[in-house]
């Protein structure tokens, strides 16, 4: 390929909050892991090693929360899903059996079917249950860039404190070096959410970029040159890319965006609400509640509604998908050729979005990247796919400015995390903060014993478990609130008894001992993070 006149970089987010509860057999939040291993995460595996199979040079980033990857590598949670993937499969036996007299539904069926298949062979035999370790040797091949995120996914503008900050930040890139043999080159900061000064932080452990959204670096001082075409550096010398909002927008909406067409799948039209109590019970809930099972006969169709919807065309949606992902392209082609005439050196389009949109919200999103890298590949020689810290290798000189405040999400400003759904956890958030700090400033430089250092370990989780911006996120959207605030309000009560036993010296080790066994993260996490 010749020298093309600008670049795309894609950018994945992957994760999901720590959710693991070994105290009951079927823990219905565990499911969020379950469907998203199933319908993105082994999908996307699928479709990065095909395209290295068929030659086709690319390149993606993508972020692997230390939650997300924690739950992964676990093993009580594999041994959840193996028996999850299993029941899928038993009920598409059944649906392919029971639907063999109507066409369009046998079709879909025989699809599923082979898609679930698909699923145990890639967890089971492929990756012996690791898959975290599928997007490690995609990494190791150089088309894949990981990049870390905060600890717990902590929103850190709203931290209050540095040393919270840096313990969200060390922690996570302990952890990546762990997994991965090596530190991360960049980092998705939570939500998006860049305060000023953090960057320092970022610089101190080694990572070199992180992404903000489009007015972090349009509000920045002074205004960059090249808007969010270029990266820019931080006084600390770490690099800042600007999401583009054009390129966004045509994937994120569901109104204005591909998502929408009705074409695809429809999302809320499942068998486990449709077909009858009797028959779908032995793969529902155990408490028989009902449940999505991910197996959906319907598309979108149309503005109808939920019980009025067409049968799904799978080939038909493919078709759809080959067709946006062309359109995708021409119109990166257009803004990259008007861009190119503007600025002295090739821009670079950022494009980040949710890896769990591609597969579980947008089912065909996988075949949209899918076809939208080959295109790239064959198709044109304007764009090309590179990785951030590639970009930044190419073109080391950047102009230097400071960010805004900013976050992605409503309004753009932490609003969505401060709100009056959720803004009564962070007086507690703090108080817990100023209290690991101070066990961190006492105990740091102190001999220990066993039981003292499990305690200030287990404290140390707590605090990060509590931080994790997804509970605040989950109140303010009023989908799951009850269990989000039950877990803001564990994660503080256990690290409050621990500051106590550490304090008085009155250890209840039984107690230690179970909030051990639920809330496992980290297994070697650095407590004195805290202290800097």
């Amino acid at each position: 390929m010749k020298e093309p006149l600008g670049y795309l970089a894609l950018i994945l987010h992957a994760h999901l909050p720590y959710v693991r509860h070994p105290e009951y057999n079927d823990a219905l939040e565990e499911y969020w892991l379950f469907e998203a291993i199933t319908e993105t995460y082994i999908p996307l595996l699928n479709i990065f090693n095909k395209l290295i199979e068929d030659g086709v040079d690319f390149r993606i980033t993508m972020s692997l929360t230390p939650p997300l990857i924690s739950m992964l590598r676990d093993p009580l949670l594999q041994e959840r899903y193996s028996r999850h993937i299993n029941k899928l499969i038993e009920l598409i036996e059944k649906e392919v059996i029971r639907t063999q007299f109507e066409p369009h539904f046998n079709r879909i069926a025989i699809m599923y079917r082979e898609k679930f298949y698909n699923a145990r062979y890639v967890f089971e035999e492929k990756y012996k249950r690791d898959i975290v370790s599928g997007f490690k040797q995609i990494q190791d091949a150089g088309k894949l860039e990981i990049i870390t995120c905060g600890a717990t996914h902590g929103f850190l503008p709203l931290s209050l404190y540095k040393e919270s900050t840096n313990a969200q930040i060390k922690i996570a890139v302990d952890h990546y070096i762990e997994i991965f043999g090596k530190r991360p080159k960049g980092i998705w900061l939570p939500e998006c959410g860049f305060n000023p000064g953090d960057d320092e932080i970022l610089r101190k452990y080694g990572i070199r970029y992180f992404i903000t959204d489009t007015h972090g670096i349009l509000y920045g001082s002074p205004r960059p040159k090249y808007g969010i075409f270029a990266p820019v550096y931080c006084k600390s010398r770490v690099a800042a890319f600007g999401r583009d909002m054009e390129s966004s927008k045509q994937v994120w909406s569901a109104k204005e965006g591909y998502p929408g067409d009705y074409n695809y799948r429809e999302f809320y039209r499942d068998i486990g609400y449709d077909l009858d109590y009797d028959y779908v019970r032995p793969y529902i809930h155990e408490s028989g509640i009902r449940i999505n099972t991910g197996i959906k006969y319907y598309k979108i169709t149309g503005k109808v509604d939920l019980g009025n919807k067409a049968p799904y065309d799978y080939i038909a949606a493919l078709n759809k998908t080959a067709e946006h992902a062309g359109n995708f392209m021409f119109n990166r082609e257009k803004q990259v050729e008007h861009l190119s005439r503007l600025m002295k050196r090739q821009p670079i389009i950022i494009a980040p979005y949710d890896a769990e949109l591609f597969g579980h919200w947008w089912y065909e999103g996988p075949d949209f990247l899918n076809y939208l890298i080959r295109k790239i590949f064959y198709d044109q020689q304007t764009i090309k796919l590179i990785t951030p810290s590639e970009y930044l290798e190419k073109y080391p000189k950047n102009q230097v400015l400071t960010p805004s405040y900013s976050s992605w999400g409503y309004k753009g400003y932490a609003e969505f995390w401060l709100s009056g759904e959720n803004d009564w956890i962070y007086r507690h958030l703090h108080k817990i903060y100023e209290k690991m700090i101070e066990l961190a400033y006492i105990f740091k430089n102190k001999p220990l014993t066993q039981v003292q250092e499990r305690i200030l370990k287990q404290a140390a989780r707590e605090v990060l478990l509590a931080q994790s911006s997804d509970w605040a996120f989950i109140m303010k959207t009023q989908t799951m609130y009850e269990y989000a605030a039950r877990r803001t309000v564990n994660h503080i009560f256990r690290f409050n008894k621990l500051y106590d036993m550490i304090k008085s010296g009155n250890v209840d080790e039984q107690y230690l001992a179970r909030i051990e066994w639920q809330d496992n993260i980290f297994p070697n996490i650095d407590w004195t993070a805290y202290n800097i």
